[in-house]
């Protein structure tokens, strides 16, 4: 299995995402591992529309955030995994997952007759 290779690729994910994250979040002060949407540096709007573009604005970055933040957490997963010497393989069978698995989503945790 070519192991540095996904390592490599998950760590690219890793800083491509934490970026991402970072243009509409932060890592939370409160929840170690966790990350908020970035509060609005506005909210003194005094037209009800405008009001409502910023509630719908931090609405939608709290969503964008989930997305990108759980996806965020299956590649820590797989790189914990790597560490522990448990990567590529299919956690409801235990056999190896498919070199062309891996190679589509490196984070996968099953094999093909398991997805």
């Amino acid at each position: 299995m070519k192991m540095k290779h996904f390592k490599r690729e998950l760590e690219a994910e890793k800083a491509k995402l934490e970026a991402q994250m970072g243009t509409i979040g932060r890592k939370s002060p409160s929840v170690p591992g966790d990350w908020e949407p970035v509060p609005s540096e506005t909210g003194m709007e005094s037209d009800l529309a405008d009001q409502a573009d910023v509630v719908m604005s931090r609405e939608s970055n709290s969503a964008i955030l989930a997305d990108l933040e759980a996806r965020y957490d299956t590649i820590l997963a797989a790189l914990s995994r790597i560490e522990k010497k448990k990567y590529g393989k299919c956690e409801v069978c235990g056999e190896e997952i498919e070199g062309a698995r891996l190679d589509a989503d490196p984070a996968a945790t099953t094999c093909m007759k398991h997805l």
